[in-house]
């Protein structure tokens, strides 16, 4: 079951429903709460069902400002002619905030220089993901579920801005045109701008239907040289991040964690943290029925309130800690292995076909624990108020935190306002299942004012507390058998999994997991791709494994595509074949993956023979195809191997197909973005255990790729009509197989076992 119809079970059992993007609706703005001090039109959009309401609504408010026009809440025109969009959806890095303007300002015909985005506030019913029906960032769902949605808003925009012009020369408005933000009656040579024509928009009917514009007549959509929105800001360091953000008075908070998952706090002596020059107060604090707390210390800048919390003298009582290390758990997985499983997927006869095999293949896979490690530790503002919190916050999950929030302070959710802000990174971090951090930072807060303290807190974790603060991509062990008749043809799959689940214990498990199953622990393996008459996935939940865990950049694809393609090229290989030419054959019945097989091989120049290195040194050339977040991805990734065991991965070569390409160069930049994150990984990533107490702290032993370790990266993207899918993350999955596939194809030698490491074992 996928997360969408889980999402929608949830709201049903609250008497709600998600609206699907065709019955999306988006509920009227307030110009006091939208708008104060803007002038110009502002509007999104209203499909027919609910034109007239819009209509009324706006009417009432043009008694209130008559030159603003505030139907809905995507789009605003000033009137000096600059465009504001207003994003749903995070901006973390990853394009989102070009990708929705591009929509809005093609239909509109706006001027690209002149077009801004501005992130929206916590507002479920206006700024739902209209593939959950709540408000959020994730699952590379932002353009998939804004394609229709924002060019609509765009396109009401337009048709209002025309409407006004020729009402004011009294011509037909099928007689205009518009280009860069100027409308324009050829016979008579008259144009106004956007801006000229605002006051007399906003004066206009909405129109029950407008037309959008077919993908012939696209000027921004799919064009190549587009600016990011987001680069300017961001290169001359005006762009706000949540570390940027100050308040009046605003006091620091950098709280203590303990060492292992589970213990509490038992005594506190904070005498010498109280001497550090500028600290001004330790707290302890509290939540979620005691299900987290702590100590933090409040100072008047980070670097006070950092050398406070190290002065701390704690006591953790640790008898309910958990204080079992990796080699440990994954000990315990491997004998969970040795026993059925739940059944994900099932059809054929796999015992039988296995037992009947003429070539079995078992092979086993270990992959650990990762941390996020994006480049902005967590952190979080918070301003309390009377039955009011502020928060200011790289936002990636605004209904889930703002309920949260309201739950632990005894208020109403409309109560908790939410300012989105950049996010330095996240790869799904910030959008804990929990709330974790951002609860953190409000408990921390409401401790400070029982203390008299009433400053904005603004919560900062060190580097060392985002990678030892638990909810890692979860460590998983996965077990397969393969099975191949006489001609080489592939006739069983069996696959066991063992890993934590990421819903179990999250308000999502209770329409996430069904019979035992979470679907982000099978998804990528329990629908694998390859015709194989005899297929069977099974899952291993283990209950006793108190590390927290939550999605990570690709969920449960970046550990099953490593899994999957690489037993299918053990396979191929088993067979004597092709591992190209295998895998196409097994996909006659998914277009989509050959397509993307097809090109990146051909791009990389898979039939011809590579170039030899250098003397004692072996090439080798690898692939892996898989599709995530209904994006394909195919890779061919090609490696250097040292006599020492030491190797480097000279190029890698991507297709992928992600429907409509928005903006091309951000699809490029994601697909060399997730290949880099998911090489550091493959190469590097693990998080360690010894007896509880992971071992990582910061960079230096959480090692992430450097620069000059990328290979050259060429992305070709597949031209498509369908409507466009997920770019973020499809990109990280393919890539360690690839790799690993390439690597034995220079030694022979078969990598089962994440990370990599820099030198292979001789």
């Amino acid at each position: 079951m996928g997360i969408e119809k889980g999402i929608d079970k949830w709201l049903a059992r609250r008497g709600e429903t998600s609206a699907a993007p065709e019955r999306a609706v988006v509920v009227n703005v307030s110009r006091r709460q939208f708008l104060a001090g803007s002038a110009g039109l502002a509007l999104g959009l209203y499909l027919a069902p609910l034109a007239s309401s819009a209509g009324r609504l706006a009417a009432e408010e043009r008694a209130e400002q008559d030159d603003i026009f505030a139907p809905n809440a995507f789009v605003r025109v000033a009137s000096d002619g600059s465009v504001v969009v207003v994003a749903k959806h995070l901006e973390m890095g990853q394009g989102t905030y070009t990708g929705l303007a591009t929509l809005v300002a093609d239909e509109m015909d706006a001027d690209w220089r002149r077009v801004s985005v501005e992130g929206a506030p916590a507002d479920t019913e206006r700024y739902k993901n209209l593939a959950f029906g709540l408000q959020g960032t994730g699952g590379s769902t932002a353009m998939a579920n804004s394609w229709e949605q924002m060019r609509q808003a765009g396109a009401t925009a337009r048709a209002m801005l025309v409407a006004a012009a020729a009402e004011r020369w009294g011509v037909a408005a099928d007689t205009l045109s518009v280009s860069e933000g100027v409308v324009s009656h050829a016979q008579s040579g008259r144009e106004a701008g956007f801006g000229e024509l605002a006051k007399a928009a906003g004066e206009r009917p909405v129109p029950e239907t407008v037309s959008l514009k077919a993908p012939e007549d696209f000027t921004l959509i799919g064009k190549q040289a587009l600016p990011r929105q987001d680069s300017p800001a961001k290169t001359d360091g005006s762009a706000v991040f949540t570390q940027d953000m100050t308040l009046p008075g605003m006091l620091m908070a950098v709280p203590a964690h303990p060492h292992r998952f589970g213990a509490t706090l038992s005594s506190v002596d904070d005498s010498q943290a109280l001497e550090v020059p500028g600290v001004v107060g330790v707290v302890r604090f509290a939540g979620g029925n005691r299900r987290f707390e702590g100590v933090a210390v409040l100072a008047e800048n980070t670097w006070a309130a950092s050398q406070g919390r190290d002065a701390l003298k704690l006591e953790w009582d640790e008898s309910k800690a958990f204080d079992l290390g990796s080699d440990e758990i994954m000990a315990r997985y491997r004998k969970l292995a040795e026993q059925s499983g739940t059944i994900a997927t099932q059809r054929g006869d796999t015992e039988a076909a296995l037992k009947e095999s003429a070539t079995l293949i078992e092979a086993d896979y270990e992959f650990p624990y990762l941390a996020h490690a994006a480049m902005e530790p967590l952190n979080c503002l918070v301003k309390l108020g009377e039955k009011r919190c502020d928060i200011w916050n790289g936002e990636q999950w605004q209904t889930m935190d703002q309920q949260a929030v309201a739950e632990l302070l005894g208020i109403e959710p409309q109560q908790v306002s939410l300012t989105q802000l950049y996010a330095g990174g996240s790869f799904g971090r910030r959008a804990n299942p929990h709330s974790d951090y951002v609860l953190e930072a409000v408990a921390i807060a409401m401790a400070a004012r029982e203390q008299g303290i009433q400053a904005p807190i603004k919560m900062v974790w060190m580097r060392e507390d985002d990678t030892q603060g638990g909810h890692y991509r979860p460590m998983n062990f996965h077990r397969g058998r393969l099975a191949l008749d006489k001609e080489g043809r592939l006739v069983a799959w069996h696959q066991r999994l063992v890993g934590q689940s990421i819903m179990t214990g999250t308000p999502m498990e209770s329409f996430m997991v069904e019979d035992g199953i979470d679907p982000t622990s099978v998804e990528g393996a329990a629908n694998l791709p390859y015709d194989v008459a005899n297929l069977q996935v099974e899952l291993h939940i283990p209950e006793d494994i108190a590390v927290p865990v939550q999605w990570w950049r690709s969920v449960g694809h970046s550990h099953t595509a490593f899994s999957t393609e690489s037993l299918v090229d053990e396979a191929a290989a088993a067979a004597g074949k092709d591992p190209v030419a295998f895998r196409r054959a097994l996909l006659a019945e998914h277009p989509r993956h050959r397509g993307v097989l097809e090109l990146a091989a051909e791009k990389a120049g898979w039939n011809k023979p590579l170039a030899e290195g250098g003397e004692g040194e072996r090439r080798g050339r690898g692939v892996a195809v898989h599709e995530s977040f209904s994006s394909y991805v195919a890779q061919v990734a090609e490696v250097t191997v040292k006599g020492d065991g030491s190797y480097r991965v000279d190029r890698v070569v991507c297709a992928v197909d992600c429907g409509v390409a928005v903006n091309p160069d951000v699809i490029r930049a994601q697909m060399e973005g997730g290949i880099g994150f998911g090489l550091s990984a493959a190469m590097r990533g693990e998080i360690t255990l010894k007896q509880g107490e992971v071992q990582q702290g910061n960079f230096d032993d959480y090692k992430v790729l450097r620069i000059h370790e990328m290979p050259t990266i060429e992305v070709h993207i597949v031209p498509s009509s369908k409507p466009p899918t997920g770019v973020g993350e499809p990109g990280v999955p393919p890539i360690a197989p690839a790799v690993a596939n390439a690597l034995f194809s220079a030694t022979g030698q078969r990598i089962r076992r994440l990370p990599i490491g820099k030198q292979l074992e001789s």
